[in-house]
């Protein structure tokens, strides 16, 4: 199965039902298909082919979505990109990615054309359009499995952004397991939180197209608008909802999530990409039993490899729940794995091709992640390797101290960061309060007291509103660091 195929097989059979719902209204699968052909013969027009790359430079539309499929029916690899992210950024990765064109919303296009971007061809969607041939139906392109589908940039640690390479079979091996392990079936409607650069977002598109089903695109403005999320979930009658825990936690603490009855179609809620404060988890359970609860974990360059359930055996945990263990036919492993914590390594269909423009990935992959396994053999996240730190001589995982001060009824988000160092480090908790209660420096240094080690005890407590947030919903630890270095917390 090649990951453009998706799309065509389900247009084939379920014409007339709504494959995207975005601001312009509902898309038909006939209707998506024809806008992806028509973008097809237009790319094929200014002489794409296969293996050229085509970034889209645009905010979450129909358009960026029949690009996408454009890219892969003429065997392109398609590269996107959010369209808040400034020219210089876009700079960077056309230098990486040698893009054949740029496809911009007309945002987009008319900061590029302001800031006289002219690295690459840059077009409008209207204006890649009007270079089709009407009524041209390219043959789609006959990939092999392994060959690149897509390209996700993630931060690298040097600055420059990092091209994740996927493939058809790394896409689907997950999408397949996926849609199975939800049961994603034609008349359910997913959600899209996640912007299309985030791997989140995979899932949202392709388990939809895969089933039939229809994804409904949350607009970039309402990503964290608390109440007017809690509200899409009713008002679309989202079946499966996808996102980073933050913005759950967001609708429970300022958007009246559980304030109301359970949505009546809602049967799934999965969630990915950051540790998820336990007593938010346990309200979930709590008050949607019926709702199934799917903690993901994966990096970017494997998407999902691990896969845990909620049960009401989590409601007496006083940690954060498991990130389970290996799905989509990986491989997971500790190394070392000697009932001690170890780092998560991954072998299997997900692992990357590699990273554009440097050597293939080979073997397996270590995420530099770490994991304990518990006593039912699911893996328990511990933390980042570059998140363990020394203080006065003690090696510290800020993860750890993280999970005590979430445990807190009154702390509904946590970040610890080191500020300082030598002698003068000390460890700083930025603290977003719970709708129980704000959290005192008293308080926390108790909870920290009860479990952890006196090394471990924070220094200093912040106090926010909400904690900084990157383009993909993370916690922004640099932003954090520089406000506290500035004195501006």
């Amino acid at each position: 199965m090649r990951l453009h195929q998706l799309l065509i097989e389900s247009a084939r059979r379920h014409p007339d039902a709504v494959a995207v719902h975005g601001a312009e209204g509902p898309t038909t699968y006939r209707e998506l298909d024809r806008l992806a052909d028509r973008y097809a013969a237009a790319l094929l027009s200014r002489k794409v082919r296969p293996g050229d790359r085509v970034v889209i430079w645009s905010q979450k539309n129909v358009d960026a979505i029949a690009v996408m499929q454009a890219a892969l029916r003429v065997g392109a690899i398609y590269i996107p990109v959010t369209g808040s992210n400034p020219p210089a950024r876009l700079t960077r990765i056309a230098e990486n990615a040698e893009p054949a064109l740029v496809v911009a919303d007309e945002d987009a296009a008319f900061r590029a054309r302001k800031a006289e971007w002219d690295a690459v061809e840059l077009l409008s969607f209207d204006e890649l359009r009007r270079k089709a041939t009407d009524g041209a139906r390219p043959k789609a392109y006959e990939n092999e499995p392994d060959e690149p589908a897509y390209i996700l940039y993630t931060s690298g640690s040097t600055g420059a952004p990092k091209g994740v390479c996927i493939s058809h079979r790394n896409s689907l091996s997950f999408v397949e397991w996926a849609a199975r392990e939800v049961k994603v079936g034609p008349e359910d409607r997913l959600s899209n939180h996640a912007p299309f650069n985030f791997d989140l977002s995979v899932f949202d598109l392709y388990a939809a197209f895969l089933a039939g089903a229809s994804v409904h695109i949350v607009p970039q403005e309402m990503a964290y608008a608390p109440a007017q999320l809690a509200q899409f979930i009713r008002d679309r009658g989202i079946t499966v909802w996808y996102s980073v825990p933050s913005a759950l936690s967001l609708m429970i603490r300022e958007g009246g999530l559980l304030e109301q009855p359970q949505p009546p179609a809602l049967r799934a809620v999965l969630f990915a990409g950051e540790p998820f404060a336990i007593h938010h988890v346990q309200a979930l359970r709590t008050d949607w039993p019926k709702v199934r609860l799917l903690n993901w974990y994966g990096p970017t360059e494997t998407n999902v490899c691990t896969s845990y359930e909620v049960t009401d055996a989590d409601l007496e945990r006083d940690r954060p729940v498991p990130i389970g263990r290996a799905c989509s036919g990986d491989t997971v492993l500790l190394d070392p794995d000697d009932g001690g914590e170890g780092e998560v390594v991954v072998t299997g269909p997900t692992v990357m091709l590699g990273y554009w423009g440097r050597e293939p990935h080979r073997g397996p992959y270590r995420t530099g992640d770490i994991a304990r396994r518990d006593a039912n053999g699911d893996l328990d996240y511990a933390g980042r390797r570059d998140h363990m730190v020394k203080v006065r001589g003690h090696r510290i995982e800020l993860g750890e101290i993280e999970a005590a001060i979430a445990s807190l009824d009154s702390v509904s988000d946590v970040a610890v960061l080191v500020v300082g160092t030598g002698l003068e480090a000390q460890l700083h908790a930025f603290t977003v309060p719970s709708e129980s209660g704000r959290p005192s420096l008293l308080a926390v240094k108790r909870c920290c007291a009860e479990r952890l080690p006196t090394y471990m005890i924070i220094d200093k407590l912040h106090i926010l509103d909400d904690l900084p947030r990157t383009a993909n919903g993370k916690t922004d630890r640099a932003k954090l660091t520089a406000a506290t270095e500035a004195g501006e917390l």
